[in-house]
């Protein structure tokens, strides 16, 4: 597999993007299904396309499936279960602080990555690799927070959830990890999809019950909007697959570090779509990304 390492490049980039992608669609979905019945969307409707994926991968490479081993499963609840724990967090703290602080918070979920990556499956990080990540999430930062948008930073309630949020992200991404490297006797690519397939059925089932249990009018809602659902819940998947892809050939925090040229992304798309100038601060916080994510690469 060594010879295919280099492969998490593209593969993040390629999730990022469909990520953003995804996130577009869950977000003109939130109006009608509320931010709870939006979010399930990508489990519920992405399950049955990662069982295509599945498929389609068995049968090009001809790997054989077996019942995986132990720290398979315990990984998969901790990657799973953190994530909606995350998620849950992350709507909390931007009901107690603004959007752009809160997301100054998440983006410290690749310093936790790799401190959880080393700490729980000895990642090996070099001390280049441990700057670029760091120089990376403070350019992240100084973009994300615009004047004013300081107000309240480092309250306690706000910054407690944010930064809790952003732990059980990065633990999520770990225990991604940790089940792909427990999937044994095949390939990375048939064991990031596995993992997929697992995950995505273990949260389809615990949102679906809380759903029918907290707000039985919702999984209806959601049924009645399946022809964009379905869009959203392939695009879901699609980032999903390639996040695992580069889970299983590298550290977590190598994969949420790159994929912090999202924040570039959405800085082009506002520049051209949108018309927004560019400030001093942000071109200095984008060239910090660009630095960190170049060093992180290279070494």
């Amino acid at each position: 597999m060594t010879q295919f390492v280099w492969l998490w490049i593209p593969f993040t980039l390629l999730a990022a993007a469909g990520q953003v992608v995804r996130n577009a669609m869950q977000r003109g979905l939130t109006a009608q299904l509320g931010t709870l019945g939006a979010t399930h969307i990508r489990f519920l409707f992405g399950f049955p396309f990662s069982l295509v994926f599945l498929g389609l991968i068995l049968a090009v490479n001809g790997d054989r499936l077996s019942w995986p081993e132990a720290g398979f499963w315990a990984w998969l609840v901790v990657g799973g279960m953190a994530q909606i724990v995350a998620t849950a967090l992350m709507l909390m703290a931007m009901n107690e602080r603004s959007f752009v602080v809160t997301t100054a918070y998440l983006k410290t979920e690749a310093i936790q990555a790799a401190i959880f990556g080393f700490v729980f499956l000895a990642d090996h990080l070099t001390v280049l690799k441990v700057a670029a990540i760091l120089i990376a999430t403070i350019g992240v930062v100084i973009t994300a927070l615009r004047p004013g948008g300081m107000k309240g930073f480092g309250t306690l309630k706000p910054t407690a959830l944010g930064l809790l949020a952003a732990s059980f992200f990065a633990l999520s991404a770990v225990g991604y990890r940790g089940a792909i490297l427990n999937v044994t006797g095949v390939s990375f690519v048939t064991a990031a999809s596995v993992t997929l397939v697992a995950t995505l059925l273990m949260q389809t089932i615990v949102l679906s019950g809380w759903l029918i249990v907290r707000a039985p009018g919702t999984m209806t809602a959601i049924f009645r909007l399946w022809k964009p659902s379905m869009f959203a819940g392939f695009m879901g998947s699609f980032a999903s697959l390639f996040w695992f892809l580069a889970f299983a050939l590298t550290a977590a925090a190598n994969v949420r570090t790159l994929a912090l040229v999202e924040v570039l992304f959405a800085q082009v798309a506002a520049y051209y779509s949108m018309k927004q100038p560019i400030s001093a601060r942000e071109i200095s916080g984008i060239a910090l990304i660009l630095i960190g994510v170049a060093m992180l690469v290279a070494v």
